[in-house]
């Protein structure tokens, strides 16, 4: 099933495209959980440290894997938005080589260095073993997690969110499964969680390969398509290895962040380990209406439609900054009863500090409602360098935040450092948009030419207006702030 997004309603559209990613968040985050809980409950508070300890290392290659794959998808979109299969096609198979490439990069260098990001994160001796063998394992199955990410950016690209979602349903139920069998049958502690997560997810990558190949002949290469060009091969990259980096650059500032408030002690690592599972949860649906949004501008792009795009993009931050205000109400009132979840009532000291944390969240997630669907529409747009000065301001903020101020206050610092990166790179895409407006003018914000002589607009060909221009006519933010 293949889905066109560049006729009907905006809005519905995104909202029928990110229902299925919705789901496969919620479904992912729900195995999160039963994994956390699994692990917190059955091996204990310092198991559950040793997972948490590591979360924004994993967050540093495990996101620069999804972005990358994401990062692919875009010109695919691009592609099929224009009807232009052929190109469709190479860029399948240029992707594919590209993913093979780095996978084998990340997977060999992540295994060497395991020890030394733990050792960086000032990780507690108590914890560290643990950590180690965890970490190790997720590193290793790296190749499963790009097989996965690469498959699922593909058909979403062609507007099928529901495979995947399915697909990772299957997968998750077989994740819990395994985690129980390996950690309270096989009795291989936080090892065990590990294993199963890599299995699982090797499961879904194979599946959606399965798919494509039985289903999709129009994403299958010919003889003609599979002749490989390293100049193709390097835009490809080119559009992919930003996005990759946006993560990992703000997984650099969490990784600050993180080693700032492992120094604190074993009772803020369990605290912010089961916090940031319930934060995971809470901005699953800000992840899925952003990616719905990035494909339809894509798509949209592709077909040269500028007004489509600017309400699309325009009702993805009215959506989002409205769940935002509501989920937020949640942490506020209830962080407490849900950092239960994973830890016993009896640790009071850790329960506090976990609700402490998601309280301060709460009052500032509706900040995301409008920072992700900009950021993931201008990548969707092919701009990937903009998401990625966001990502810097971002890691500047946070390490500020936890280089200079957890010192002095200690995790009230830590409280505050995620509120602190949001608010500095949304006032970055504020403040650029007023600069582009004031070079501009303001006549070229109702002005704007997508077209290249007899076709439509593609990804490797050059606009009539410099990006920047085109990057300001087409989204609202600025107008709506």
């Amino acid at each position: 099933m293949v889905k066109d997004m560049t006729a009907g309603s905006p809005l519905k559209l995104i909202l029928q495209f990110s229902l299925p990613l919705l789901a496969s968040n919620l479904v992912q985050q729900t195995y999160n959980v039963v994994d956390a809980a699994i692990v917190g409950r059955v091996l204990g508070a310092d198991a559950l440290a040793c997972v948490g300890t590591s979360s924004s290392v994993q967050f540093l290659v495990l996101g620069f894997c999804m972005g990358l794959c994401s990062g692919f998808g875009v010109p695919m979109a691009m592609h099929f938005g224009g009807h232009e299969e052929s190109e469709l096609k190479k860029d399948v198979y240029h992707a594919a080589i590209g993913t093979l490439l780095f996978g084998a990069a990340l997977t060999i260098v992540t295994a060497l260095l395991t020890r030394t990001m733990l050792h960086a994160l000032k990780t507690p001796d108590d914890i560290f073993e643990g950590a180690a063998a965890y970490l190790l394992i997720l590193f290793l199955g790296i190749p499963f997690t790009l097989l996965y990410n690469l498959t699922a950016s593909i058909l979403r690209a062609v507007g099928n969110s529901r495979t995947p979602f399915l697909i990772l349903t299957l997968s998750a139920c077989a994740n819990i499964f395994l985690d129980a069998f390996f950690i309270m049958v096989l009795h291989l502690g936080v090892e065990g969680a590990a294993l199963a997560t890599i299995l699982s997810q090797g499961a879904s990558g194979f599946l959606c390969l399965y798919i494509i190949i039985r289903r999709y002949p129009m994403l299958h290469p010919g003889s003609k398509e599979r002749r490989l060009s390293w100049k193709r091969l390097g835009r490809l990259i080119g559009f992919a290895a930003p996005m990759g980096l946006q993560y990992s650059i703000t997984a650099i500032g969490m990784m600050i962040m993180q080693a700032a408030n492992n120094s604190l002690g074993s009772v803020y690592v369990s605290a912010f380990a089961a916090a940031m599972k319930i934060k995971q949860f809470a901005i699953s649906p800000f992840d899925a209406l952003a990616t719905g949004a990035a494909t339809f501008v894509s798509q949209n792009y592709g077909a040269a439609k500028p007004d489509r795009i600017r309400q699309g993009i325009r009702s993805s931050i009215v959506v989002s900054v409205l769940y935002g205000l509501g989920i937020g109400v949640i942490l506020v009132l209830l962080g407490r009863q849900l950092s239960m979840l994973f830890l016993d009532q009896r640790q009071t000291a850790i329960l506090d500090a976990s609700a402490h944390y998601l309280r301060n969240q709460g009052l500032f997630f509706w900040v995301l409602g409008f920072l992700n669907p900009c950021r993931s529409c201008t990548q969707g747009l092919g701009y990937a360098g903009r998401a990625v000065y966001s990502g810097v301001i971002e890691m500047a903020a946070r390490s500020i935040v936890a280089l200079a101020f957890v010192p002095m206050a200690g995790f009230d610092a830590i409280c505050l450092t995620d509120q602190a990166a949001w608010i500095s790179a949304s006032l970055y895409y504020c403040a650029y948009l007023h600069l582009v407006r004031e070079k501009s003018g303001a006549g070229a914000r109702r002005t704007i030419c997508l077209s290249r002589p007899g076709k439509e607009i593609s990804p490797y060909k050059k606009q009539v207006l410099p990006p920047q221009h085109l990057l300001f006519q087409i989204m609202p933010a600025y107008s709506m702030i």
